[in-house]
């Protein structure tokens, strides 16, 4: 049986659509409270979208009516929610967020028990105990508490204020794009207590412009004002802070394969990579496969979607993974991607190896590739769209061995996307021409 409302990431769609509104909220939460143990805590956060708040109360009211207790954590990031259902030993955490998408669109992830996002199998059973429409009636009050004494933002900026030594960013000028979004309250926080002298951009929510033309799916301003201010870094989130893109002191932008290879390579030669594993999705460019056995360690693959990259590092016994969009795991520190930890992360190599990142990126020879996403106006199964198919065909057979083509609809997004890899740019360039051509001809363009 397959999801009809979640997704690669939650159920996601357009506020006041047919799914993403007050009363699809509240009997998902009556349904999650049928799912879980009686009087089970949930932990709620959100991001900084204007229907953030109603959405999260509306959730709540159904969680309440089925019998849990939900409480709120308010505006903070999705990786802070994670750790704070794992920390405070809760039931199910609940972020109200749609990630990198526009302000437009809100969206619901669930974290099970430990912190880490429910299987599919459990997504499908919370389907099967959706009530009818109207099952869950309004209620005149919230019926959410407000945060415990262990407050969600607090406990989270403590436990990243950990991973460097105090006042090791003494001197340091950092560029940081909150992205308008639920890491406005931490990352500047955290980097400025850690003694870096901290420029702000997309720092300026107003529920509207998360994610604007801004953050880590837009990091044009990011790289200007790096090489305006002369910075060490620039660090680039997305919505809800589980992404992260960096810059280097050149205004050169780095993306999750290239911050994957050279922690990884730092991990192996301290010996803490375990089972010298790193695990990335199929849309990790090849190179990071060379990189790595060029350095002892091997590469698995897995479906994309960070979930599914947690589920095999589990399975490997590795520590490390994730995937080329900037979501960076590591599970010895965090349940889920963390944008702050990955951050973190590189700014403790740089600081052990004293190199700066532009020199840093140079472990990753990137395979020629191309990508688009296009905007579609529906699903239909790939299989079926005749001309599309024959255009992948034909560009498999110029590739041969020597590149790969991989065809997907987005999950999260009205969108398919393309990605071309080959031996040259030009090969690669020519093959995503035909098969955005073909979609044309499909006429599934939206």
């Amino acid at each position: 049986m397959n999801r009809k409302y979640f997704g690669t990431d939650g159920v996601r769609g357009l506020y006041g659509g047919p799914v993403m509104n007050e009363a699809f909220a509240r009997r998902l939460g009556l349904a999650v409270a049928s799912w879980l143990p009686p009087q089970s805590d949930v932990l709620m956060g959100r991001d900084t979208r204007y229907s953030g708040l109603s959405l999260e109360r509306a959730m709540a009211q159904g969680l309440r009516a089925g019998g849990a207790n939900p409480i709120s954590l308010g505006v903070v990031p999705t990786p802070a929610v994670s750790r704070a259902v794992r920390a405070r030993g809760a039931a199910l955490g609940v972020v109200i967020t749609a990630s990198h998408n526009p302000a437009e669109d809100n969206g619901i992830k669930l974290f099970g028990q430990g912190g880490v996002k429910l299987k599919e199998v459990e997504e499908m059973r919370i389907e099967q105990l959706l009530p009818a429409d109207g099952a869950v009636p309004a209620a005149a009050e919230p019926a959410i508490a407000e945060p415990g004494p262990v407050a969600g933002l607090d406990d989270y900026i403590t436990a990243m204020l950990g991973l460097l030594p105090a006042g090791a960013l003494a001197g340091w000028r950092i560029v940081v794009d909150t992205a308008n979004g639920a890491t406005c309250a931490t990352t500047p926080v955290v980097l400025r207590a850690l003694g870096a002298e901290v420029i702000g951009i997309g720092d300026a929510p107003d529920g509207r412009n998360i994610n604007a033309n801004i953050g880590s799916e837009h990091p044009e301003q990011l790289a200007l004002r790096v090489r305006a201010e002369k910075a060490r870094i620039g660090i680039a989130h997305d919505g809800d802070g589980d992404r992260c893109v960096l810059c280097d002191e050149t205004g050169t932008v780095l993306d999750g394969d290239e911050l994957l290879t050279l922690l990884a390579r730092h991990l192996l030669q301290d010996g803490l990579l375990m089972n010298n594993t790193l695990v990335v999705t199929r849309q990790s460019n090849l190179g990071v496969d060379s990189a790595l056995a060029a350095l002892g360690g091997r590469v698995v693959r897995t479906e994309i979607g960070d979930r599914y990259v947690r589920e095999r590092m589990r399975e490997e016994g590795a520590t490390f993974g994730g995937e080329s969009s900037g979501h960076i795991i590591f599970s010895d520190l965090s349940p889920t991607g963390d944008g702050l930890i990955a951050a973190l992360k590189v700014i403790d190599v740089m600081l052990a190896t004293g190199q700066p990142l532009s020199e840093l990126r140079g472990v990753l020879k990137k395979f020629p590739q191309a990508t688009a996403a296009v905007k579609v106006r529906e699903k239909p199964p790939l299989a079926s769209l005749v001309k599309l198919t024959a255009a992948i065909h034909a560009v498999e057979t110029a590739l041969g061995t020597r590149g790969r083509v991989m065809v997907r609809y987005s999950g999260t997004e009205p969108k398919l996307r393309f990605l071309v890899e080959g031996p040259a740019d030009d090969a690669v360039q020519a093959g995503l021409t035909t098969l955005t051509e073909a979609l044309k001809a499909e006429g599934l363009v939206a």
